[in-house]
This record gives C-alpha cells, sequence and structure tokens, in this order.
C-alpha cells in the first residue's frame, strides 16, 4: 500500500481540517498518481474536499465511527476490520492513504511506499503525519529537484519500508 502526504518542515499537514497550503503542482502530482487509483481517508478529510465530495476517477473509501454516515460515490467502512476485507478486492500498489492525521497513523505501518511533498517551511498547524526521517525502516529512494511557487521551496520524496 501506499500513502501520500504534504508536509512542512515539522511534518505538519493541516489545520482547522484544511491543508496547509495549496501548491498547484503538488495537487497535480497528487491527481496524477491516484487517478484511476483507490484512496483511503477519513471522513473529515472527505469535507475538507470541495463540496464534501469524493474525488473523480478514484475508488473512493472512508472510514467513520459513525454507522450512519453515508455518502454517494464513496464505500463509508466503520473499522480497520471492514476495511481490510474491502482492500482484499485490490492490488495494495493500487492503494493510496491519503489523510487525514488519525488515517494514517492507523495505517502507516501496512503501507511500503510514501510518497512526500516536502514543504521547506514551518506552518501554525494542528495535524501532523508521523516524521518517517525518524523512522529507521523508511528511507528516501527518490527525490526531485527543488521545486518552487512563489516563496516557498518544496521537494518531492519517494520513501520505501525496508524488509
Amino acid at each position: 500500500m501506499n500513502i501520500i502526504a504534504a508536509v512542512d518542515s515539522n511534518w505538519a499537514i493541516g489545520k482547522n481540517n484544511g491543508l496547509l497550503v495549496k501548491i498547484p503542482t503538488d495537487q497535480k502530482f497528487f491527481r496524477d498518481i491516484t487517478t484511476g487509483k483507490v484512496v483511503v481517508m477519513g471522513r473529515k478529510t472527505l469535507e475538507s474536499f470541495p463540496g464534501g465530495l469524493p474525488l473523480k476517477n478514484r475508488i473512493n473509501i472512508v472510514l467513520s465511527h459513525n454507522q450512519n454516515y453515508s455518502v454517494k460515490g464513496a464505500t463509508v467502512l466503520h473499522s480497520l476490520e471492514e476495511l481490510h476485507e474491502e482492500l482484499k478486492k485490490y492490488d495494495s500498489r493500487d492503494i493510496y492513504v491519503i489523510g487525514g492525521e488519525q488515517v494514517f497513523a492507523q495505517l502507516l505501518d501496512e503501507c511500503d511506499v510514501a510518497h512526500i511533498t516536502k514543504i521547506n517551511y514551518a506552518y501554525d498547524a494542528d495535524a501532523w503525519f508521523p516524521d518517517l526521517d525518524k523512522k529507521e525502516e523508511w528511507k528516501i529512494t527518490a527525490d526531485s529537484e527543488e521545486q518552487t511557487y512563489f516563496d516557498l521551496e518544496f521537494f518531492f520524496y519517494k520513501y520505501e519500508k525496508a524488509g
């Protein structure tokens, strides 16, 4: 399974259920890599999308503790057990965990590839991604040249879990 996120220099990912910054190049990278694939997210992440609608041209799987929660165009599951059963239908290489903080924390250990956009700036934030640089099993296997968006510098990194 894959995991994909944009993080700041402190591994922060969001504030008030929104992204820290919207970088068109990063959004295009996300769209290109996840289109036609399975995306797994929490309810709050889904609700942060425009109109609270599932992402187009992807299989959307949403985790929610609310047994009555449903959304048109997405599969809503209520436990990790249900999620694991549902994900058996798909090639694990086609599954992307896309957030938020709780879902990242719950599923990181099950992923073997992480696509991380690192933004060279520290934002005021209230949600974080686990710091892969402090986890011995995760190694950077690919990186990009420095990218810029106005005065922001950022890089695309691919981490892979050893073993």
